[in-house]
């Protein structure tokens, strides 16, 4: 496990320091039945374990955990009456970096349809009479649940990540390259929710509202020139090519 820094990998203002611990407990209790309490605690000889009170079905409720902090980089291992957290693993890294490829090219790539969502949704509510000024918020909060990854950075935000292996060293600056790019995709998508909102309840509401549809084969009217305003146009900074990691190195602490 690594030790508490400070900084930030994400492209936004940093924020306090996180011990990795706080950061695990977080995505676990996010991950647990709102009636089960998540304890975690460092162990002697590095790591952090988890566990929930109550007995029954707790092993699939650690089950779940580790998929998640898999999800994160982290090697897991499942007992019956606990989950524990043993380092960074090359493999789950991979596996992020793969998601994060898979994120830009495909639902962060998708413009239109965070305008399309966030029109629909905003026409939802100002006809159901919601007050204006709560209606971005809304809107917003509902588009970065769409896109998945503002939350999924957000919860390893202050937490620095390192290793004292190499191998795991470039596959973490991998990951931070990756989510960087995605923590500004996700902005820019924010930025275009709200943009499309205030079309609606700004003060030119009643002329920008309009031609939110698709034609076969183009897009016309507001939404083909919302995205193109918004969307910086600017070349995308490639990644680190991928690093070969023997098997023996798949986790930073002893298994």
């Amino acid at each position: 496990m690594t030790d508490p820094q400070t900084g930030s990998w994400f492209a936004r203002r940093p924020r306090a320091p996180q011990a990795p611990d706080r950061v695990i407990l977080r995505i676990c209790a996010r991950v647990a039945p709102r009636d089960k309490r998540v304890h975690v605690a460092n162990m002697p000889l590095g790591g952090v374990e988890v566990w929930v009170d109550g007995n029954g079905d707790r092993w699939v409720h650690y089950h779940r955990m580790a998929r998640e902090l898999r999800l994160a980089g982290w090697y897991t291992e499942v007992a019956a009456d606990r989950l524990m957290v043993l380092g960074w693993s090359s493999e789950c890294l991979v596996h992020r970096a793969r998601m994060l490829d898979a994120a830009l090219a495909g639902r962060l790539s998708d413009y239109v349809r965070t305008a399309r969502s966030a029109y629909a949704l905003g026409t939802r509510l100002r006809e159901e009479k919601v007050p204006a000024d709560e209606i971005p918020t809304r809107v917003r909060d509902h588009v970065g649940r769409e896109l998945r990854w503002p939350d999924r950075l957000a919860e390893l935000d202050g937490l620095e990540r390192t290793a004292s292996l190499e191998a795991l060293r470039l596959r973490l600056a991998q990951v931070a390259g990756l989510e960087a790019k995605v923590s500004r995709r996700c902005a820019e998508h924010l930025t275009l929710a709200s943009q499309v909102v205030m079309s609606l309840v700004g003060p030119d509401a009643g002329r920008s509202a309009r031609s939110w549809t698709r034609a076969p084969g183009r897009l016309i009217g507001l939404t083909e020139r919302m995205v193109a305003a918004s969307v910086p146009n600017r070349p995308e900074v490639p990644r680190p090519e991928p690093v070969t990691v023997a098997r023996r190195d798949l986790a930073e602490t002893p298994r």
